[in-house]
């Protein structure tokens, strides 16, 4: 049937769209224009994490590191999610935007600045997921809602982390961080 999709192949946790001959997927270009500012803010939390990480286990505080590299790996593959839809909607990854990185010099810091990427990006996811309804483009919707639920585990993790710190006091928290 002209102008239908004719099969949905699934590969793993690829998909496939095979369209009728002559006929191309593209994408609105808003939406690829979010879907580019939520991978900005993905590299920049990978980057930002990483180097939490890496300074938590220069500090002994092994079980933090791992946390928070565990964190840094996730956006990596939400930042690779992005890439895969961009290109699938025919746009272009933009992967040398970097928004400012917050490196924290002191745990507490490093978490109320790792609250505050959440925060924005799930604001960013939100606004992204909106868009994507309006224009009617249900799989960039379904890929940016997957992505929120996990932007809103990690913030709930760095949360818990910044009460323990409140409940118990920091010398105290960062004792249960060696390993």
């Amino acid at each position: 049937m002209p102008g239908i999709l004719h099969l949905l192949e699934i590969t793993g946790s690829r998909h496939t769209i095979i369209l009728p001959e002559g006929e191309r997927m593209k994408g609105n270009e808003q939406v690829i224009n979010q879907l580019n500012a939520r991978l900005a803010e993905e590299l920049t939390a990978i980057n930002q994490y990483f180097v939490h990480a890496e300074m938590c286990e220069n500090w002994g505080y092994k079980r933090l590191h791992d946390m928070i590299f565990k964190r840094s790996i996730q956006e990596m593959k939400h930042a690779e999610k992005l890439i895969a839809r961009i290109l699938f909607l025919e746009g272009v990854p933009i992967v040398s935007k970097l928004n400012k990185l917050q490196i924290g010099s002191k745990i507490p810091e490093m978490h109320t600045n790792d609250q505050a990427a959440e925060l924005a990006a799930i604001r960013g996811y939100n606004e992204s997921i909106r868009l994507a309804t309006e224009a009617g483009d249900n799989g960039t919707r379904e890929l940016l809602n997957s992505i929120l639920k996990e932007e809103e585990e990690h913030i709930d993790l760095i949360e818990a982390q910044i009460d323990q710190i409140g409940q118990m006091g920091v010398q105290n928290y960062l004792v249960e961080q060696i390993d």
